[in-house]
């Protein structure tokens, strides 16, 4: 069989021209489902129902988020999902698609465990990837502007990793997958945030972080209110 891991952006209206004609050819889509209300899953049916796709969902396995190590408790979720998924796969045959947000080379488990499907060898498949449009390409776009200095670096890390990418000494820094991280303490940075870009709950804040803090706080309950998620990304600008 046959699996194509396709970049969707935050849904419809992201979706590139390549990605919508594969996603046309695919027999059926496979999402996890995260709870009984799960916003991401509903997104994904919009773009399943827009080009005719069945949608089939699996029960996405619990993961350890109080874990002490995180590495271990992340590798046993992945082998849960990779059983989840086999099983789907090899009683349905055929061409399916998996729908990643934004890009499926940032920050996103899927890569791997079709991968893993594959190695494992139980369900003969073959896989391809397109890319989507990305968070911080959003980002960049929403607030018109440049992610680096002239002829620059800028560093990616989650939010979990921040410090370590102060300490290190970069300049500018995209902060991903920001949950329970903050960058309060880094008030004399410049920020640009922004919450579930491309929906119709985007939120976006910009200035000086210890002037803003508070509204970006604000605009994080505004976001999750109106879609019951957020998914927030922001860079970071070290003060001159």
């Amino acid at each position: 069989m046959r699996v194509r891991v396709l970049g969707i952006g935050m849904g419809p209206r992201q979706l590139t021209g390549e990605v919508a004609e594969a996603l046309r050819g695919c027999d059926y889509a496979v999402a996890p489902r995260k709870g009984a209300e799960d916003g991401l899953l509903e997104l994904r049916r919009e773009v399943c129902a827009a080009f005719g796709v069945p949608l089939v969902e699996v029960a996405d396995p619990r993961r350890d988020r109080e874990a002490a190590d995180y590495g271990a408790a992340v590798a046993a979720w992945h082998e849960a999902r990779v059983r989840a998924y086999e099983r789907v796969l090899g009683a349905r045959g055929g061409t399916a698609a998996f729908l990643v947000w934004g890009d499926p080379a940032l920050y996103d488990s899927t890569l791997r465990i079709v991968e893993a499907v594959a190695e494992r060898g139980a369900v003969p498949v073959e896989y391809d990837v397109l890319p989507g449009i990305s968070a911080p390409q959003l980002l960049a776009a929403r607030h018109r502007i440049v992610l680096h200095g002239v002829g620059g670096p800028v560093h990616v890390t989650p939010a979990r990793r921040l410090a370590e990418a102060v300490a290190a000494g970069h300049r500018d820094i995209v902060v991903m997958l920001g949950g329970r991280h903050g960058f309060g303490h880094l008030a004399d940075w410049s920020v640009w945030w922004g919450a579930n870009l491309g929906t119709d709950s985007e939120e976006l804040v910009a200035g000086r972080v210890g002037e803003v803090l508070p509204a970006i706080e604000e605009a994080r309950l505004r976001a999750r209110g109106k879609a019951g998620w957020v998914m927030d990304t922001a860079l970071l600008r070290r003060p001159q």
